[in-house]
């Protein structure tokens, strides 16, 4: 069965990325990276917000209640919604003007991974776990493009990708601030000629990427196992995120000029955000950023 696709935003995004659901607030956040704008969207009134940061935007993710953490193009960075300011949480020293962070998502305690990736996608991001006051972990090196991060359950399993080399990896993962266990194929995306750009995991534990190349959304299994595979609303699908009602709703970004000229969609929605509905699954709430005593 096919899902039905709803257009959310007629407005299309330059390069729209990183949907998170607030379960708290009823809101769904996303941003335009390259126009630096963080938006904010309650579905049921239709009220709309808007941001503007101080640089590229590449994630955010929930945080204390009326604030975000954002992957900004220099690091690390906190968003008070009410009075739309950005106060700065890590940035790493000294700064390299030819790399900026992308992907980001929060871990089942609450600290904030994002990677960074090169500019020009060189091998030069990492991928940074940051917790109290500021204090980052490195644990993965050598990225070209940060992707596809997210979670298990249980938090057990770390999921990640440098998109580059069309397959998603899977860590062992622990609450402890060890260091992550090293990298597994978890899927393999050459096949659909596509890297998997953003990634969730819904609540059986299968992990939905974005195979931006082959304008598709893929489900695979715990195992790795592609279980569903349908089209995406458009021809660059770039990161999904479940929301809405009962966690039922599958919310899609997509791309319309990524400014970097690697992706510029020929589709007439290219760049608008979309909702899929009647999947049959349901999605597991972020946990917001939490100050944790160990990164």
């Amino acid at each position: 069965m096919n899902p039905a696709v709803h257009l959310v935003s007629e407005t299309p995004d330059l390069l729209g990325e990183s949907p998170v659901w607030d379960h708290r607030a009823g809101r769904l956040f996303w941003v335009d990276g390259v126009a630096r704008r963080i938006h904010g969207l309650d579905p049921e009134s239709g009220e709309r917000r808007q941001w503007t940061a101080p640089s590229t935007v590449g994630s955010i993710a929930l945080a204390g209640e009326g604030s975000l953490v954002c992957g900004l193009a220099d690091g690390i960075w906190m968003l008070d919604l009410a009075r739309g300011t950005f106060d700065p949480l890590f940035r790493p020293d000294p700064p390299d003007p030819a790399i900026r962070f992308n992907d980001g998502k929060t871990d089942r305690q609450g600290r904030f991974l994002c990677g960074s990736m090169g500019v020009h996608a060189e091998p030069l991001g990492t991928l940074w776990r940051v917790g109290e006051t500021g204090r980052a972990q490195a644990l993965v090196g050598g990225i070209r493009i940060s992707n596809a991060l997210c979670f298990s359950p249980d938090g057990r399993v770390l999921y990640f990708a440098d998109s580059l080399e069309r397959r998603i990896r899977a860590y062992s993962y622990g609450a402890d601030g060890a260091a992550v266990g090293e990298a597994r194929v978890f899927a393999d995306t050459a096949e659909w000629n596509s890297g998997p750009d953003g990634a969730t995991v819904d609540a059986e534990g299968c992990v939905w990427t974005c195979l931006i190349r082959a304008g598709l959304i893929a489900r695979f299994t715990p195992q790795g196992v592609l279980d569903r595979l349908i089209d995406a609303p458009t021809d660059l699908p770039s990161s999904l995120a479940f929301g809405g009602s009962g966690l039922e709703t599958l919310f899609v970004t997509s791309i319309r000029d990524s400014g970097s000229g690697r992706a510029v969609s020929t589709h007439p929605r290219g760049g608008c955000l979309h909702a899929l509905t009647g999947l049959g699954v349901r999605g597991i709430a972020e946990t917001p950023f939490r100050r944790v005593a160990n990164p």
